[in-house]
């Protein structure tokens, strides 16, 4: 990973139900742009941070100003390392407000889903949850049956039992998204489900 000083940093949560962190780097003081970097929270914490694997959800390529640093070059790989997911950023390179292409600004939200797994002789029940910033949680179960032949191996029967239940979990999450859609646009909406 390497950054610069001005690029912004977002990383994601150490423990759940903590927000995800996003911040101004302040100064690389490792070589060639690598860690530990002082950064600028915006909660207005400044604080020394050797970042861990996947502790990093993305890092400006560009600096506040919307300039990429003068030794950043096209072809060299991105500050965040190979394949880390772009997660867009306020203020990471979006056009002046109000000009041309301007944006809204970016933001972070994290969910998280939490899955309870039962299990009675041969049947596996689990629910799963979508904890998010929504009033309302949506919820969703799955279930499997072992078949009296097969061996006894209760993984399976949770790998089953949760999946069908994130299954379910989806697509109640795509209805609400219809729902939500028609109640803001006056007409009946379906989402394209894949």
């Amino acid at each position: 990973m390497k950054a610069f000083p001005g690029a912004r940093i977002v990383m994601a949560a150490t423990h759940v139900g903590e927000p995800t962190r996003d911040g101004r780097i302040v100064e690389v003081r490792g070589e060639d742009g690598g860690p530990p970097y002082v950064v600028e929270w915006s909660d207005g914490h400044t604080g020394l941070i050797f970042p861990g694997p996947g502790s990093v959800l993305h890092v400006s390529e560009t600096h506040d100003d919307g300039e990429p640093p003068a030794d950043w070059g096209p072809g060299m790989p991105s500050p965040a390392g190979e394949g880390a997911p772009a997660v867009p950023v306020a203020g990471a390179g979006a056009p002046e407000a109000g000009g041309p292409g301007a944006e809204q600004p970016g933001h972070v939200r994290e969910w998280t889903v939490r899955i309870s797994i039962y299990e009675s002789g041969d049947d596996t029940h689990a629910q799963a949850v979508l904890l998010g910033d929504s009033p309302q949680h949506l919820k969703a179960a799955g279930d499997s049956h072992r078949a009296p032949d097969d061996p006894v191996v209760p993984e399976i029967g949770d790998e089953v039992a949760a999946g069908r239940a994130l299954r379910h979990l989806a697509e109640r999450l795509l209805v609400t998204a219809d729902d939500d859609i028609a109640a803001v646009t006056g007409e009946d909406a379906h989402v394209r489900r894949s």
